[in-house]
């Protein structure tokens, strides 16, 4: 081809991509921020030089957003797999990872060069009149992702956040069952924060003086205990709801398995028999992967769950980024329901594409998966810690990467002060569900090592030395 030629199909946007010295600047800038990064290899104290600072950082942030944060985290910056540094010199071994949001933990030289190619482009922020090449290469990929286990989901629309994506869901299903206007959900639920999602989200202190914007149904949720039990007590109330409420049901909300609520899995016969008489009288199904994305044996859950022939309309977002809303042919809006100034920033785009690339090469997926390996080995430590701490630690204890446990009495109180004792040695994980509060870990999918947890499981071992639960 000839240098005309090139240059009258190539565009000066490519041409400078694919200048050398973007790709010197880069490499100088990995090479340095790994050299940085090396020193984190491990948990280590605040400095008491930094502590004023850090005190007044916390003032601040707490004088800005007009209440105190939940625990005492501010970033420094920095970053070293799942290993952080905060702004008080301290190191930390972050396993929530601003609840899933790391999917390649800290400073990740993938997402580093993502980011710094999406610098250079001009498109800070992606949406209905602004689109860019990497929007369309993330939505392909998502579909892909479905379709490798044969989900009939063939569109994709790309969003800024996990409620975002959730509201579209919400749309999708109420234009397509118009005029139906009522919502099945599982105890427990957490569909998000908005008007609309606080209404499905089984938390009354979440809706506190918001007015009511959905006529919500919840079903009983699968006691892994009592799993024939439980699954029939479901499907009796969902026929009693679908009696009682005929043809008015839009949408049947599930979260497979259960994030803020409580990590609580379902199984494939829990679910399929409610999913059967739910597709039988023309309700459409949602599934919420907003967490759960990319944490079990497959990429999404239901996949984990052989739920595909069920799955009209699927979110996810966390660990890509990027949040979206996937669905069937057969929920292609007749109307204009679906436009979004922001769907999400060219960097988000990026590193979504990065981190599904990284996904795949660390082998997460597969019933033997790393995914399912980690969880095992995990699992088999906090079991050695339940019986070396009786009373202090439950299971069960989550599903694949969704990893969670109950402290002591399960209580509110009992789960916030192990979680403020866990901070105190270097370990990060957060609260989850009620009746009981729970502990949960959302390690890092691509690149936790069992050497990792094992780290985590010495520092919760030392925090569980200092808890005692009330009674």
């Amino acid at each position: 081809m000839s240098t005309l030629t090139e240059q009258a199909t190539t565009t000066a946007a490519q041409s400078l991509r694919d200048d050398p010295r973007i790709a010197q600047a880069k490499a100088l800038i990995l090479q340095t921020v790994a050299e940085h990064a090396a020193r984190l290899d491990g948990v280590r104290p605040p400095r008491p030089e930094l502590a004023d600072h850090y005190q007044q950082l916390l003032s601040e942030a707490a004088a800005a957003r007009g209440a105190p944060l939940f625990w005492p985290y501010l970033a420094a910056g920095l970053g070293h797999g799942p290993y952080v540094e905060l702004a008080d010199g301290s190191v930390k071994l972050d396993f929530i990872g601003g609840i899933g949001v790391y999917g390649c933990g800290h400073s990740h030289p993938g997402t580093i060069e993502a980011a710094l190619g999406a610098a250079i482009d001009d498109v800070p922020m992606q949406g209905n009149l602004q689109l860019h090449p990497p929007s369309v290469r993330v939505a392909q990929r998502l579909i892909e992702l479905a379709a490798c286990e044969q989900a009939p989901l063939k569109h994709c629309m790309l969003s800024t956040s996990g409620a975002m994506a959730n509201e579209n869901a919400l749309k999708l299903a109420f234009h397509k069952a118009a005029p139906a206007d009522r919502v099945l959900a599982f105890d427990n639920a957490f569909a998000g924060r908005s008007i609309a999602l606080a209404a499905i989200t089984d938390r009354p202190s979440y809706r506190k003086g918001i007015p009511i914007a959905l006529s919500v149904d919840y079903l009983p949720c699968l006691d892994i205990n009592h799993p024939e039990r439980s699954t029939r007590w479901a499907v009796d109330e969902l026929k009693r709801l679908l009696a009682r409420y005929p043809g008015k049901h839009a949408a049947f909300w599930a979260e497979l398995i259960a994030g803020e609520g409580g990590y609580y899995p379902g199984s494939h016969d829990f679910f399929a028999a409610l999913c059967r008489p739910i597709r039988e009288a023309g309700i459409p199904i949602i599934f919420d992967e907003v967490q759960s994305f990319s944490r079990t044996s497959r990429p999404f859950a239901f996949q984990h769950f052989k739920l595909q022939e069920f799955a009209d309309i699927v979110t996810l977002g966390k660990i890509t980024q990027v949040c979206a809303t996937l669905y069937r042919e057969s929920f292609k809006p007749t109307a204009p329901i679906l436009s979004q100034t922001f769907t999400g920033a060219t960097s988000s785009m990026a590193i979504a594409l990065s981190t599904l690339d990284a996904l795949q090469a660390s082998n997460c997926f597969g019933d033997d998966g790393q995914n399912m390996r980690r969880h095992r080995h995990f699992a088999a430590g906090l079991e050695r810690l339940v019986h070396r701490h009786p009373g202090k630690i439950a299971g069960p204890f989550g599903e694949a990467m969704m990893i969670a446990f109950t402290p002591g009495s399960g209580s509110g109180e009992d789960a916030k002060w192990l979680m403020d004792l866990m901070f105190a040695e270097g370990l990060l994980g957060f609260v989850c569900g009620s009746n009981p509060t729970r502990l949960r870990f959302l390690p890092p999918p691509a690149i936790t090592t069992e050497r990792h947890i094992d780290a985590a499981l010495e520092l919760l071992d030392q925090a569980l030395a200092k808890f005692v639960p009330t009674a």
